[in-house]
């Protein structure tokens, strides 16, 4: 292994962790359809609950053993081993989706009367889960918003009179919809400053919108990472999955609660997305490639008002500008736009769609786009909405692996579809593009 180690991670993704002589001489690990395994002993059963359950610590040399497919299952650790190389991590947990590994790493780093901040805007299950379910546990949330000033922030949590209570700080970045930037190492900063040698406050960060390919948060502070693995890491809408990346020491926890909430993925969704991680890399190049082209295209558009890519930004940004060159690796696949007009021109744009499927998530090989305001984000307080320019003109496009001239022209009949919106002599005048 110690010649692996110097490869990439993409040339790791056919084999790294699986042994073909246990499985029959197997290229590709097997799906190991199975609730239970069988012990060697008595001896060897007490020893892996023992570790299992946190009675004890592994013994140097010692190798954790198969029990039961709610604790472990061979696709599972594969899968686990796998993802742990993009993102240097020493330990992976993988889930039954993006909500459970998030909902699993809340509620086992806060307890009532605890404070988690969090950036906003976030994606809308995540933000209801925060602002509507943690409260019935006695948890407090407070949030701050893309620009604010670390002072400023700092100031956000002092406010509540809980700064003492702060456990977690909680962000996404690219955020979904509008590819607002959060700094990592700016809210890691955040999270030491409100730290005591009691209290150690921790940095989770939502990485899905840059899968683990362009971006990695472990690299500029974070604690965790959070995927869900549904999108770029899946890439072909055929499979439900989430993970969490860190130390051993932190999903040595997390795996803890997530035994006991059983929402650990099975192993098909270990198969599948071991077969996904093959292509990952040579997928998401194509993305982000596409993506480039797309936005150049929409940038010229008439009908286009505003465009949010990462490619846009320039110095004139600001911080935003410096943090993408920071922490992003590419500009992404994730695109945003606000049509000229509301509801209707964008209504009108996505149901004229061909090519472009009509429909929420992202990552996948198939362009997509959605109606953020009343699709994902519905659930978001409007004034919310409306103040992180998440409006009734916004689309958002996630830019697949097709060839890009087509997704161009797709995009191009679509808006030819929404009436010019000209202004002259104050009256507003309809014209149709030819």
């Amino acid at each position: 292994m110690s010649t692996d180690k110097k490869m990439k991670p993409e040339s790791l993704m056919m084999s790294y962790g699986y042994r073909p002589e246990l499985s029959e001489g197997a290229i590709k690990s097997p799906i190991f359809q199975t609730s239970t395994f069988v012990f060697k002993s008595a001896e060897e059963g007490k020893a892996f609950f023992e570790v299992a359950y946190g009675l004890r610590e592994k013994k140097e040399g010692e190798v954790m053993g198969l029990i039961y497919s709610r604790i472990n299952n061979p696709d599972l650790e594969i899968l686990e081993n796998r993802l742990c190389l993009w993102d240097e991590a020493e330990e992976c947990a993988v889930f039954e989706s993006g909500m459970s590994a998030i909902t699993t790493v809340l509620l086992e780093f806060l307890k009532p009367g605890d404070l988690v901040l969090a950036s906003s805007p976030l994606y809308g299950g995540t933000d209801h889960f925060i602002e509507k379910i943690l409260p019935k546990f006695g948890i407090h949330a407070v949030s701050f918003k893309v620009g604010q000033t670390r002072d400023e922030i700092m100031h956000i949590v002092e406010a509540t009179g809980m700064a003492d209570k702060l456990a977690l700080v909680f962000i996404e970045t690219p955020a979904n919809p509008t590819n607002d930037l959060i700094d990592i190492a700016g809210s890691k900063e955040i999270a030491r400053h409100f730290s005591t040698p009691e209290r150690n406050v921790l940095l989770a960060v939502d990485n899905t919108y840059m899968g683990p390919v362009w971006q990695h948060p472990l690299k500029h502070g974070a604690d965790l990472i959070l995927y869900s693995a549904t999108k770029y890491i899946g890439g072909h809408s055929d499979v439900i999955a989430g993970a969490c990346l860190g130390s051993s020491e932190l999903i040595t926890r997390v795996k803890g609660l997530r035994t006991f909430l059983g929402n650990m993925a099975g192993p098909w969704t270990g198969w599948l997305l071991l077969r996904s991680l093959e292509t990952l890399k040579a997928r998401m190049d194509i993305q982000a490639f596409n993506a480039e082209r797309v936005a150049a295209h929409l940038n010229e558009h008439p009908k286009i008002e505003k465009v949010y890519y990462l490619g846009n930004l320039t110095e004139a940004d600001g911080e935003s500008f410096h943090i993408r060159n920071r922490q992003c690796l590419t500009n992404g696949g994730m695109i945003s736009f606000d049509v000229k007009g509301g509801e209707k021109e964008a209504f009108t744009f996505l149901n004229s769609l061909k090519l472009i499927k009509l429909a929420v998530s992202l990552g996948s090989t198939e362009s997509l786009a959605e109606h953020p305001a009343t699709m994902t984000h519905a659930d978001v307080e409007p004034e919310h909405k409306e103040a992180l320019s998440i409006t009734e003109k916004m689309i958002r496009l996630s830019i697949g692996v097709e060839n890009y001239h087509d997704i161009l022209s797709d995009i191009d009949q679509a808006l030819g579809k929404i009436p010019l919106r000209v202004e002259s002599n104050q009256e507003e005048k309809q014209l149709h593009l030819v």
